[in-house]
């Protein structure tokens, strides 16, 4: 493409990755266990019986990484902590050669001029803690503000951004209520404690990240325009309880402090005067992650099944989630809708007005399933247009006076896709996990040519 969107010359280009996806060493240094190695080990749990234990090798090849993000010219990277890296068992005595690991990392990301994000939980909760009932039960919120407090007076000093919480609607629904994710539960309703007990771990951590003197606190949430399947009544309602479910129940209590549905908390058991408020801690930014909307209708329709992220999900639910027919699709057969974006940013302004803060999109990617390498080149022209697309319905969204900080590309490097194991590719970098040698794909060259295009010749802010 010889033509880049147009965005602020400040505008934050960064990249993304999650520690369980990238790191690999997961019996070294002293780190415990989490959710996600107990999954990988269960039988037909992940594509091809895969696991993070290699992964990306992150933890022996940082410097490489880096040094790719430095040529990259991205300015910030977003990285999570393992928390069982810090605390083998998410409790209790702290793992010093964890932390001295995130340490180093930080150092050299700020020697390459790249401002760290650092994660704090992306889903790969102490296996120890699970074991006492996870994030179903009220205890492991002060667990969690702990090892935030930890980590926040070990690199508070260096770490320019904070997300205390990755995603915390996909961890209720896919790891409690369905269990196609970590930690495999499927709980049904009986999962909606779970929400509040990871925003309350949100808000606790927040307000332990600024004891320790952290700036720049946000939260990167998964969220997703819904649309209902028609105008009839049914599909309305339907599409309503599901935007509440997928979409409010995890943005209004941090944003308003309230659920939207009134009287929501007086059905978690564990819920006590002064959550709310503990919650909504005012934040400098707020993260949303993109990725398609969600098409629902009433049930009933005559499907063979209703899924969520290829899960097939339990009958007798209220609604049921339609595939979206009329666009290009990825690999991972995920509808791309780049108005999607525009969309459910434009929905949070008009929701929450002076509430909100400056957005940034913490998320947004595409698995697209590359060639090999060919004399060192990766030609993914398709991961190119997703990206351009994106961004030129941001910046659009900006010309209309929203207020959108900057952009993180999902994902740095090819990685663990989770339940899908390795058989999707996200990557701006091609991985050969057999050699664990990086290619930068054409869509690497395509946004470090963009990022030096805006910088050089992007709009005023």
């Amino acid at each position: 493409m010889t033509e880049f969107p147009t965005l602020p010359r400040d505008f934050t280009f960064g990249v993304a990755s999650a520690s369980y996806q990238v790191e690999g060493a997961v019996t070294e240094d002293g780190r415990g266990r989490s959710v996600w190695d107990t999954f990988c080990d269960r039988p037909g749990a992940i594509v091809g019986g895969a696991s993070g234990a290699v992964a990306c090798d992150h933890y022996h090849r940082h410097r490489e990484d880096v040094a790719l993000l430095e040529e990259l010219g991205v300015d910030s990277y977003r990285f999570s902590i393992a928390w069982p890296r810090i605390l083998p068992t998410g409790a209790g005595a702290v793992n010093e050669a964890g932390l001295d690991f995130y340490d180093r990392l930080v150092d050299e990301l700020l020697e390459a001029g790249i401002a760290p994000t650092a994660t704090l939980f992306h889903w790969d909760t102490p296996q120890a803690l699970e074991d006492l009932g996870g994030w179903t039960g009220r205890e492991i919120t002060e667990h969690f503000a702990a090892y935030a407090g930890i980590v926040g007076e070990r690199l508070g000093d260096r770490v320019a951004r904070w997300v205390p919480l990755n995603e915390p609607n996909v961890v209720t629904m896919l790891g409690y209520a369905i269990g196609n994710h970590a930690p495999g539960r499927s709980l049904g309703f009986e999962a909606l404690p779970v929400a509040h007990h990871l925003l309350l771990g949100h808000g606790l951590a927040t307000q332990a990240l600024r004891a320790a003197g952290c700036r720049e606190i946000g939260i990167a949430s998964n969220h997703s325009p819904v649309w209902p399947a028609s105008t009839s009544p049914e599909d309305q309602e339907a599409a309503q309880v599901y935007d509440n479910l997928w979409n409010w129940m995890f943005a209004d209590p941090v944003l308003l402090g309230r659920y939207p549905v009134e009287g929501t908390e007086q059905g978690f058991p564990t819920y006590r005067d002064g959550d709310l408020a503990t919650i909504a801690q005012p934040l400098d930014w707020f993260g949303i992650n993109y990725y398609n909307p969600a098409l629902i209708g009433a049930p009933g329709a005559g499907q063979d099944s209703s899924q969520l992220d290829g899960a097939e999900l339990p009958p007798g639910l209220p609604f049921e989630n339609r595939r979206i027919e009329g666009y290009q699709r990825t690999d991972f057969d995920w509808p791309i809708v780049p108005e999607g974006l525009a969309q459910i940013v434009r929905t949070f302004r008009e929701r929450y007005g002076d509430s909100l803060p400056p957005v940034y999109i913490t998320e947004s990617g595409c698995s697209f399933h590359d060639a090999d390498p060919v004399d060192g080149h990766v030609a993914d022209p398709r991961r190119v247009a997703y990206h351009d697309a994106h961004l030129r319905a941001i910046a659009a969204e900006i010309a209309d006076g929203v207020d959108v900080r900057g952009y993180f590309a999902w994902s740095a490097t090819d990685n663990f896709e989770w339940a899908a194991g390795y058989a999707e590719r996200f990557g701006l970098v091609h991985v050969d996990y057999d050699t664990q040698v990086r290619t930068p794909k054409d869509s690497y060259h395509w946004y470090r040519d963009l990022i030096a295009h805006t910088r050089a010749n992007g709009s005023p802010s």
